[in-house]
């Protein structure tokens, strides 16, 4: 059986690795590029979306403005990817934003940053695989309504791939990561020649008018008019999400690692700005509509749309109206943009394993976070994830739109955070540094961290002011009990780590006054009798055998057999009116205790070694009850003794067997 889930273990996740392998397996930028920036790139098929959405709630009028928006997130993401290229470069420790807060801003905030981080993380995943799920159902109709059951396979897709191996994700994807950009550039350049020479058509919803909700007949007019706008902006503002990943993906670079990690941020930037303004262009240009409810939202010479009609998500009808008349480069498109969000997914599936690990090394999170699997992956980190990831998504039944309302919170107070922290840090650097020159960087770095600071926090306060009750309350919730649990474990780890120290030398040195050996007996047979030799051979102070006085006619036989043998061990006989087997034991062993305090009392427990798990449903369980009330009783150590029966030859390591006790 176990030599089976091996095999399937192999099969699904490949060959163990060596810890000395490690170093092989870091990053050139052109693999890296797809890595850690698919996240943000990948934000092109739903940020566009949502811009629009936002603003079609004032009507068809309201979208022209579109652009002007996407601008101003624009300008964000450049000074953000400016201020992230400063983070970079001076902790290029992969710890991040966490890192930064911790070392600047103290262990509170350093959490804080930490708890935001982990919900993004995973809300990454959630709104990746949603939106692909959305794709999906453009490019097989059967999909549609069965969106959410789709991103839940998905998230075990890349679950299985994450723990491979980070080079074997980087190198299934990198190749349609770059078809993406290459997509995305053929988009812009047809749509540009199209349009410039007036044979762009429009997309199939343009022949739709928008209706405008209650209150909003008007248009952006007025103080509810900028306050769409503002809701706009801040749902755009996701496009900055996988900004942060580089930053705590640097030692997975090859080196110069600090510098190549800014190279490429400073690539991604670029590549993200000029995508998001090319779409939101075309978008306005082809009279795309796009809005949350079609059928009480759109009309049709005004009537209600067709009940046929299935609204795509915004590249997806850009690609159709570009391309017009060349429908398998629109399928493409949609194809291609499906594993492009499956990609940013790995960002996640890469950072959060990481963060987890250096969390987990500080104590504020469990040590099995800490260590990585047999493929030099955060297996642990990876599970957890894809476990919490595919819990979201079933809860918002894949809705993006519902799950970017919690998504650009955290986004935002990590930037936030981390910006404030670089200015602390370029302060405390600046009051020890000589160099002219040295000062001179230190200064133009620190006004980059400062707008981005500005910048970031004004971001924050808009998203916290426009999407409160629109979920990000929930974010912050969550944040708050993420928060609370990590200080707990720490605790929880001090406090151990404080009960366990030695207090001086001697008490290393401390061995006990006597070792008080008791042997556990049920019945004479060869298991009894190894224990009985194991504890002789170990030479105990007192040494005596007990069995539980169950069944009076084969407690009078075991004595008889007992004597018959004439073992140099006294065997006692615990009563038990009650049939009991455990608390007999239990009270006869800390009577011991109470007797001799400084005493060791080492009970040894006959084991049956099986190799085959139904043998289990065939031997008696009472001893490993037994075990385990006496591993809370203070002064005593249970030991083991096995025997092999025959069912277990063959067997190579401990996670081929089970044991099983006989007493």
């Amino acid at each position: 059986m176990s030599d089976i889930a091996d095999a399937a273990k192999r099969l699904l996740l490949g060959r163990p690795m060596r810890s000395g392998s490690e170093g092989r397996r870091l990053l050139p930028k052109r693999i890296a590029l797809p890595v850690f920036a698919s996240d943000a790139l990948s934000s092109m098929a739903y940020a566009p979306d949502e811009i629009l959405l936002m603003l079609a709630v004032a009507g068809l009028a309201a979208t022209t403005v579109s652009p002007w928006v996407g601008l101003g997130v624009v300008v964000v993401l450049l000074v953000v990817v400016a201020s992230y290229r400063q983070n970079v470069r001076a902790y290029p420790s992969g710890g991040g934003d966490y890192e930064i807060a911790t070392t600047n801003l103290g262990t509170t905030a350093g959490v804080g940053v930490a708890s935001a981080l982990l919900l993004d993380y995973v809300l990454t995943v959630a709104v990746s695989l949603s939106s692909a799920s959305q794709f999906a159902a453009t490019i097989i109709p059967a999909v549609r309504g069965r969106e959410a059951a789709v991103a839940v396979v998905l998230v075990v897709v890349l679950t299985i791939v994450n723990l491979r191996g980070v080079r074997e994700s980087a190198r299934a994807f990198a190749v349609s990561v770059y078809l993406f950009m290459l997509l995305m550039g053929a988009i812009a350049v047809t749509g540009a020649v199209r349009h410039l020479s007036g044979t762009l058509p429009q997309a199939e919803s343009a022949q739709y008018d928008v209706v405008p909700a209650a209150g909003f007949e008007a248009g952006l007019v007025g103080v509810a008019g900028a306050f769409l706008v503002a809701r706009a902006f801040a749902s755009g503002a996701v496009a900055l999400t996988g900004v942060e990943a580089i930053s705590t993906g640097v030692p997975a670079f090859r080196k110069p690692k600090a510098r190549n990690a800014a190279r490429t941020l400073a690539l991604l930037g670029v590549i993200s700005a000029a995508t998001l303004m090319m779409v939101l262009l075309l978008a306005r240009a082809t009279g795309i509509r796009f809005v949350e409810d079609p059928e009480t939202q759109l009309t049709l010479d005004g009537g209600p749309v067709p009940d046929d009609y299935d609204q795509h998500p915004v590249l997806g009808q850009l690609a159709e109206a570009v391309f017009a008349g060349f429908a398998p480069a629109a399928v493409a498109v949609a194809v291609v943009t499906f594993v492009i969000l499956l990609i940013a997914a790995n960002t996640s599936f890469t950072g959060f394993p990481r963060l987890g690990s250096i969390l987990a090394k500080d104590g504020y999170l469990p040590r099995q976070l800490h260590t990585r699997g047999d493929r030099l992956a955060f297996s642990n980190g990876i599970i957890t994830l894809a476990i919490a990831a595919a819990v979201l998504i079933a809860a918002f039944d894949a809705s993006v739109t519902r799950l970017i309302q919690l998504y650009i919170v955290g986004v935002f107070v990590s930037f936030t955070m981390s910006q404030l922290g670089m200015l602390r840090h370029w302060t405390r650097a600046l009051r020890t540094e000589p160099d002219p020159r040295e000062r001179a960087r230190m200064k133009r770095s620190r006004v980059v961290n400062g707008v981005g600071f500005a910048m970031t926090a004004a971001v924050l306060l808009i998203v916290l002011v426009t999407k409160f009750t629109h979920g990000a309350w929930i974010t912050l919730v969550a944040m708050g009990a993420v928060f609370v649990i990590m200080m707990a474990i720490r605790r929880h780890y001090d406090r151990v780590s404080e009960e366990l120290a030695l207090d001086d030398l001697a008490e290393a040195r401390a061995l006990p006054s006597r070792v008080h050996a008791i042997v556990l007996v049920s019945k004479i047979h060869k298991p009894t009798m190894r224990a009985l030799a194991y504890a002789r051979v170990s030479r105990p102070s007192v040494l005596e055998a007990i069995t539980v006085g169950v069944d009076r006619e084969e407690t009078e036989e075991l004595m008889r057999q007992w004597e018959a043998l004439d073992l140099p061990v006294p065997l006692r006989v615990l009563d038990s009116p009650y049939r009991e087997i455990t608390r007999p034991v239990l009270k006869y062993v800390r009577s011991v205790r109470r007797e001799s305090p400084r005493d060791l009392v080492v009970v040894y427990l006959p084991e049956y070694v099986v190799g085959h798990w139904w043998e289990h449903l065939l031997h008696n369980q009472s001893a490993q009850r037994l075990k385990g009330r006496l591993l809370f009783t203070p002064g005593v150590v249970v030991a083991s003794v096995p025997w092999q029966l025959s069912s277990s030859a063959g067997q190579t390591g401990l996670e081929d067997v089970t044991t099983y006790r006989p007493f």
